[in-house]
């Protein structure tokens, strides 16, 4: 049976920043995140008995090495959860999203594998289940279960049990916007589980930032109940630094910022400081988001693109969680 799933990528207003289980991939800390309808997969899975092995294929090229063993790692997961371990699968995979630039790629890509691979085998499965299962792909992938704001919960059991997304606001809750401001598209040089390995381990400031986050998480989701900009943006914003600031005491250092990176942010402080609201966050790469109300898009838009170096601004609305297509 051959189905098709459509998953959105997310941005983490509250960062995902360490692992507690690197294997189950369970967080240190809960995170937070806006569906984004601007940033897509679309995948396709058919398992057949007539195969002996799996293959897949991204943009319509063939996969190898270790992008290929990533996913046919998963599909084993799911061929086990499911009570098929003797079934291969064609995966047919198309990205709406930069690849490995820090526009959470990874989320959407293994959101639609799980629940196009799940629904090919036929296997009735929870959201909830979906999101567990999806966070042993991709971490940040669990929050693409779900539409609008998605809170991921660590939880506490050494098996997963416990940990995967729940949704804190559905998509139509709030018109907030994100702009994406596209700087590169290059593959970043530290991929997000190196340096968070890192991080963790290496860190002086890693723990005064897990220490930080239950704050943090309880003063944005109120933000978003009663629709206050300021307060969630204000929050996201600081969240963002706090985040990267402990990439820069690690051992070695490192950072996913370049200097166009830094300009971006200098326009968003200087837009705010002349009455225009918006806010930045920003993942594993060097690509700036920008929050903002509708009545400023073009404002923003526009002072975005005059950042010499920017490529690219793309607009999202909050995203819908998994379809089938």
């Amino acid at each position: 049976m051959k189905a098709t799933a459509k998953a959105h990528t997310n941005i983490a207003l509250i960062k995902y920043w360490g692992k507690r289980d690197e294997s189950l991939i369970l967080p240190m800390n809960n995170n937070l995140s806006l569906t984004l309808d601007g940033f897509y997969t679309t995948t396709s899975v058919e398992f057949r008995e007539d195969l002996t092995s799996d293959s897949f294929y991204l943009n319509e090229k063939a996969v190898s090495g270790k992008e290929f063993d990533r996913v046919t790692t998963f599909l084993d997961l799911i061929r086990s959860f499911a009570g098929r371990p003797n079934f291969f699968a064609d995966v047919r995979s198309t990205n709406h999203v930069p690849t490995a630039a820090g526009f959470a790629s990874s989320a959407s890509g293994f959101a639609a594998l799980a629940a196009a691979a799940t629904e090919s085998l036929g296997h009735d499965i929870s959201e909830q289940e979906l999101s567990m299962l999806t966070r042993q792909g991709s971490g940040s992938a669990c929050r693409s279960i779900y539409g609008g704001f998605v809170e991921w919960e660590k939880g506490t059991q050494s098996d997963g049990s416990d940990s995967y997304a729940v949704q804190v606001a559905p998509e139509d809750h709030w018109d907030i916007r994100v702009a994406a401001v596209v700087l590169s598209s290059n593959t970043k040089k530290i991929l997000s589980r190196e340096g968070m390995k890192r991080t963790v381990e290496t860190s002086a400031f890693y723990s005064s930032w897990v220490d930080s986050i239950p704050d943090d998480l309880e003063q944005i989701k109120q933000g978003i109940k009663d629709k206050d900009f300021e307060k969630v943006g204000r929050i996201a914003e600081a969240n963002c630094l706090k985040m990267h600031a402990t990439t820069l005491a690690a051992n070695p250092p490192f950072t996913y910022w370049n200097d166009r990176t830094v300009a971006v942010m200098d326009a968003v402080r200087n837009l705010r400081e002349n009455g225009v609201p918006a806010y930045f966050t920003i993942d594993a790469g060097p690509n700036v988001k920008v929050l903002y109300l509708p009545e400023n898009e073009e404002t923003i838009k526009n002072a975005l693109r005059d950042v010499p170096g920017v490529n690219d601004v793309i607009v999202s609305r909050s995203g819908q969680g998994i379809t089938y297509l």
